[in-house]
């Protein structure tokens, strides 16, 4: 995006002359106590998206650092998702607000670091999905019907031509909890797509002909929220999710040593 003179929010110069927002580090590793604070000061809400942070030379004077410290710090930044950096007269550092996507890959991260098994990623999918289905049987536009039908009928030509694919599934289900109105909840959601995706192909595995059924409940699905009719919605999203968890834990029982594993 190209900034202009109306982008909402503040330049170098005012966060400049403003406060003093940055104190100077000087133990530890350096780089990152310098993002570690400039992250801080997003969270705070003292930095705000679209805000053009100072200099590098502004900033190595504050921080008391070098430059080619202060060009760490910012490459920290930048590839946590937290800042954009822009190049000519009018480029600069600019404070921006983490992708869904990139907040997955951490999530995603996490799970495999910490030998997470699918199953439990189904069972909090329970938790969460079975929570949104009141919001988008109330909230649900003829949008996002439309947009849900449509992935319906795409999975269904992929079933007749035989290469189903289970990111049709992960596709709706994301694209349900958008239709949930709530950006919190749609966010975790769209943020979980990764381990979702690997915990259906676990669910594949056991039962490769899964997709038929599957692809039926999102249409039902979808019929039921167009009548806003919460306790059938209710009733085909736990049927849906139950399946796939029974599928994931018995492939998971099934793995030798799999129960020591966890």
């Amino acid at each position: 995006m190209e900034l202009t003179d109306d982008v909402d929010g503040r330049s170098a110069e005012d966060l400049a002359t403003s406060v003093t927002l940055f104190t100077p580090v000087a133990s530890g590793r350096i780089s990152e106590l310098i993002a570690d604070q400039i992250r801080g000061l997003v969270r705070e809400g003292q930095l705000r998206p679209g805000d053009r942070l100072p200099s590098e030379r502004d900033l190595c004077q504050q921080f008391g650092v070098s430059r080619v410290t202060v060009r760490d710090a910012l490459r920290l930044l930048e590839g946590a998702g937290m800042i954009d950096t822009k190049v000519g007269a009018r480029g600069g550092a600019f404070v921006k607000m983490p992708t869904s996507a990139k907040i997955g890959e951490g999530i995603t991260d996490m799970l495999s670091m910490a030998a997470l098994h699918a199953d439990e990623v189904t069972e909090a999918r329970l938790v969460l999905e079975m929570g949104l289905v009141p919001l988008v049987c109330e909230r649900a536009t003829q949008q996002d019907l439309e947009d849900l039908y449509g992935i319906c009928d795409r999975a269904e030509a992929a079933l007749l031509a035989g290469h189903h694919d289970v990111q049709f599934s992960t596709e709706f289900h994301i694209r349900f909890a958008v239709a949930a109105h709530n950006r919190p909840l749609s966010f975790l959601v769209e943020s979980l797509q990764v381990p979702l995706r690997h915990s259906l192909e676990e669910a594949q595995a056991v039962a490769p002909r899964m997709g038929r059924p599957g692809v039926a409940e999102h249409r039902a699905l979808v019929d039921a929220v167009a009548a806003h009719d919460v306790e059938a919605a209710r009733s085909i999203m736990s049927r849906h999710l139950g399946r796939t968890a029974r599928r994931v834990k018995a492939k998971s029982t099934a793995v030798p040593g799999a129960d020591a594993a966890r």
